[in-house]
């Protein structure tokens, strides 16, 4: 079994910035997908961004292209999220999830078996 823990969200102003760690335990990946999803209240989990575990190429959403970029650390099974220029409507919670099959053209929640509990984002305007 992985688990997956979120940390570094909190209450940012608008374009400002923020770093989200997504660390890795149990079964770590040595290949597969992580990506980041978030949620709004009142709307669906919706991708951001996905890396490749073991490649590095990077897929991202249109609304966080050239505003986020997403690394991974291998050696420590931690990934992360690097924001900035944020924007209200940045705020939700945001999940790390991850999968051995998914690649990272992957933006389907439903593609993804492991997730974290999520981590609150969110920006003042």
């Amino acid at each position: 079994q992985v688990r997956l823990v979120e940390s570094g969200g909190g209450l940012v102003q608008a374009d400002g910035s923020l770093r989200l760690s997504c660390a890795a335990s149990g079964r770590t990946f040595s290949s597969g997908c992580m990506a980041w999803f978030r949620q709004a209240p009142g709307k669906e989990r919706e991708f951001v961004a996905a890396i490749g575990w073991s490649g590095g190429r990077t897929n991202y959403a249109d609304s966080v292209k050239g505003r986020f970029t997403i690394s991974r650390d291998n050696a420590k099974n931690t990934v992360f999220l690097q924001m900035n220029n944020l924007k209200p409507e940045d705020t939700a919670v945001y999940y790390c999830a991850g999968a051995e099959t998914a690649s990272r053209w992957s933006v389907g929640a439903h593609e993804y078996d492991y997730w974290g509990q999520g981590t609150q984002v969110t920006v003042s305007s």
